[in-house]
């Protein structure tokens, strides 16, 4: 029983999907679609040469082109702040007054307890103050 190359090509691409699928590296999937590639050109008559330099050709294509791409999608911050990080460096309005022991502020329209991160300075009502950080439930103005 003769097996044609192009099914020997197919069965090393599902080879290189399962640890795809394991281990979440993206380069094994890159090697699937040289396989697959390959097991194209065995397909349409080419010989093995041609067979082996599809798949290099088309695997490291793929990891040339492919990776960098995601390595910058992967390392970028996300461009939407939400909970905390969302109040930090906003604006605020003293409520009652603001020192080192407490007060409270009114951030992003609701009442919250603040202090004053210099424990010597105090803030007035009226008075616009900065959120430094958020510590617990109380917010650290300047």
């Amino acid at each position: 029983m003769d097996i044609d190359a192009w099914v020997w090509w197919l069965v090393g691409a599902v080879g290189l999907g399962i640890p795809l699928v394991l281990t979440a590296m993206p380069e094994f999937g890159m090697f699937a679609a040289g396989a697959v590639a390959a097991a194209i050109t065995a397909a349409l008559g080419g010989g093995i040469v041609a067979q082996v330099l599809v798949f290099v050709i088309v695997s490291v294509a793929l990891l040339a082109v492919v990776r960098p791409i995601a390595n910058r999608h992967r390392d970028q911050r996300p461009q939407h702040r939400s909970g905390i990080d969302a109040l930090k460096g906003r604006s605020a309005v003293v409520l009652e007054r603001v020192d080192g022991s407490g007060g409270r502020i009114k951030l992003a329209g609701e009442v919250w307890s603040a202090r004053s991160l210099d424990s010597g300075l105090s803030y007035e009502p009226g008075q616009q103050v900065d959120v430094v950080e958020i510590d617990g439930a109380t917010a650290v103005v300047m």
